[in-house]
């Protein structure tokens, strides 16, 4: 099986799937995910690097390194690799607008 992502499933396909959006875009991935694994799966990045023009993709894989850290879009962030999938969940790659940057 092959996608768009950074990501391939290769097993447990037949798992029920979980609608989600990020950064506005609407996206699926299977009960089970990590929302890491599900955005993966249909993108090369999860977010932009805050240093330089990189683009950012998760890093230890398993909530040690805070490479990971998202956006929920009413305002509390989230660390992709370690937090399972829900359903509807409004993910962003950046904090939202209304979020006071220090």
């Amino acid at each position: 099986m092959t996608g768009a992502g950074r990501v391939v499933r290769l097993a447990e396909t037949g798992r029920p799937s979980v609608e989600f959006t990020f950064d506005g875009v609407p996206m699926t991935g299977l009960a089970g995910d990590t929302v890491l694994t599900a955005v993966l799966l249909g993108r090369k990045a999860l977010r932009d690097s805050e240093f330089d023009t990189s683009e950012r993709a998760g890093f230890c894989l398993m909530g040690a390194c805070q490479d990971c850290w998202i956006w929920q879009e009413d305002g509390p962030r989230l660390r992709a690799c370690s937090t399972p999938l829900r359903p509807g969940m409004r993910l962003r790659s950046s904090a939202p607008e209304w979020v006071v940057q220090r």
